[in-house]
């Protein structure tokens, strides 16, 4: 039996570099979109990483541990299938994917005491979930890297 997520990407020798590595995903995935929903993308993340000094990082080790519990069914059904690469599985399942994902960003929105923050992320919730599609193949590579 395949090990779950929480206990690759959660331990404490590999939870740093698995925050690390996921706001790489995120500078790369945003860097590399254009157009006006890009745009809209580039000029949030500006907001957020202008917000306070170590907010990005805060929010990704936040909703971290809630972004393993929404893909370790899809990591249990990927191992039992024999698949290869979880990136590519997890496109077959795109928008299924990103709205799991896309919960947990809902419920710490719903939370945020941050106008700023909630506006920017408002924002660009409508064309999320086409962002985070396109994101999956790199969500698949980083969790396998840790999973090998």
């Amino acid at each position: 039996m395949a090990a779950m997520l929480q206990d690759i990407l959660l331990t404490p020798d590999n939870w740093p570099h698995v925050v690390a590595d996921g706001q790489k995903l995120i500078k790369q995935e945003v860097s590399g979109k254009s157009g006006v929903s890009g745009t809209a993308v580039k000029l949030a993340y500006k907001t957020a990483n202008t917000f306070a000094s170590g907010y990005l990082q805060a929010t990704v080790e936040n909703l971290l541990p809630d972004m393993v519990k929404e893909l370790e069914p899809y990591w249990t059904d990927f191992n039992a299938s024999g698949a290869s690469g979880f990136g590519d599985y997890l496109v077959k399942r795109g928008e299924e994917v990103a709205e799991a994902l896309l919960s947990v960003t809902d419920a710490r929105a719903e939370m945020s005491e941050r106008p700023a923050i909630l506006k920017a992320y408002r924002a660009v919730r409508g064309s999320a979930a086409k962002h985070v599609i396109t994101a999956l193949p790199n969500v698949g590579v980083l969790v396998e890297k840790y999973a090998a």
